[in-house]
C-alpha cells in the first residue's frame, strides 16, 4: 500500500512539473506572439499615458521616482498582462498556433498588419460609435412611430 502512495504521488509530482513547464512555455510564446503583433508596444503606450496622468495629478513627486517607477512598472506590468491573458489564450490558441501567429507577423503582411492595427482600431471605435448612436436614433425613431 505504501508503495501504491509513493507512486502515486511520483505520477503527480511530474505531472505538476510537466504542466507547470508548459505553461512557462505557453507564456513565453504568447508574450513573443504580443511582441510580434505589436500589442506590447499598444500595452506600453497605455501605460506610458497612465504615467502621464499620473504625473499631472501628482506634481509634487520628483521626476527621479517617475522614471524608476516607470521602468519597474513597464516590466511587472507586462509581465502581470501575460500572465493575467494566459487563461484567456489558452482556451482558444494552442501554442502551435500561437506559433503560427508569430509567423504571420513577421511576414511583410503580417508586420504591415501589426503597425497598421493601433491606428484600424482607433479609426474603427470611431466608426462603431457613430454607427451605435445611428442604429440607437433608428431605433428611437421607430419605437416613437409606433406611439412608445
Amino acid at each position: 500500500m505504501r508503495k501504491s502512495w509513493y507512486t502515486l504521488l511520483l505520477v503527480l509530482s511530474c505531472v505538476t512539473f510537466s504542466n507547470a513547464q508548459g505553461n512557462a512555455e505557453y507564456k513565453a510564446k504568447l508574450k513573443q506572439m504580443f511582441e510580434a503583433s505589436g500589442s506590447e508596444k499598444s500595452y506600453k503606450v497605455a501605460i506610458e499615458q497612465m504615467f502621464t496622468m499620473f504625473k499631472q495629478q501628482k506634481t509634487s513627486v520628483p521626476d527621479s521616482i517617475w522614471k524608476q517607477f516607470e521602468g519597474e512598472f513597464l516590466k511587472t506590468s507586462l509581465d502581470d498582462l501575460v500572465e493575467m491573458l494566459e487563461p484567456v489564450y489558452v482556451k482558444s490558441l494552442t501554442q502551435d498556433d500561437l506559433q503560427q501567429l508569430i509567423a504571420f507577423y513577421e511576414t511583410p503582411v503580417g508586420k504591415k498588419y501589426a503597425s497598421k492595427t493601433p491606428i484600424i482600431m482607433q479609426e474603427s471605435m470611431q466608426v462603431g460609435q457613430q454607427w451605435g448612436r445611428k442604429i440607437a436614433m433608428e431605433f428611437q425613431e421607430k419605437l416613437k412611430a409606433k406611439g412608445y
